[in-house]
């Protein structure tokens, strides 16, 4: 889902206008880009990652720091540079991560995951 800046259609957007959205976002995240099921987020957890399970698959790609992500019980160190795929309906989160942390969550598909 879209917001009023950034609209489905939209093809192209900037990281420090993304930077400069979040700063100001009541929520850990901003929408990128969104067409169709498809939509990116960056995400910037502080302190705490409160996230709940997903009704979509998503992939996250971690942009910048460090950290550990938790997936169904199972905990991994994360940098700059990792991918990650996470089912819809899936238990995870990010914790003691690096105050620079961000990473880019791409959302798609139907809810409840592809087949």
């Amino acid at each position: 889902m879209a917001d009023a800046d950034n609209r489905p259609g939209r093809w192209h957007v900037g990281l420090a206008e993304l930077r400069e959205q979040l700063r100001g976002a009541p929520q850990p995240f901003v929408t990128a880009l969104a067409h169709g099921t498809m939509s990116v987020e960056l995400f910037a957890p502080r302190g705490a990652d409160t996230q709940q399970p997903h009704a979509q698959d998503e992939l996250y790609i971690i942009r910048e720091g460090s950290g550990w992500f938790l997936h169904e019980g199972e905990r991994v160190p994360v940098k700059a540079g990792d991918v990650l795929f996470v089912r819809a309906g899936t238990e995870h989160r990010f914790v003691d991560f690096t105050p620079d942390f961000e990473t880019w969550v791409i959302f798609w598909g139907p809810e409840g995951g592809e087949a």
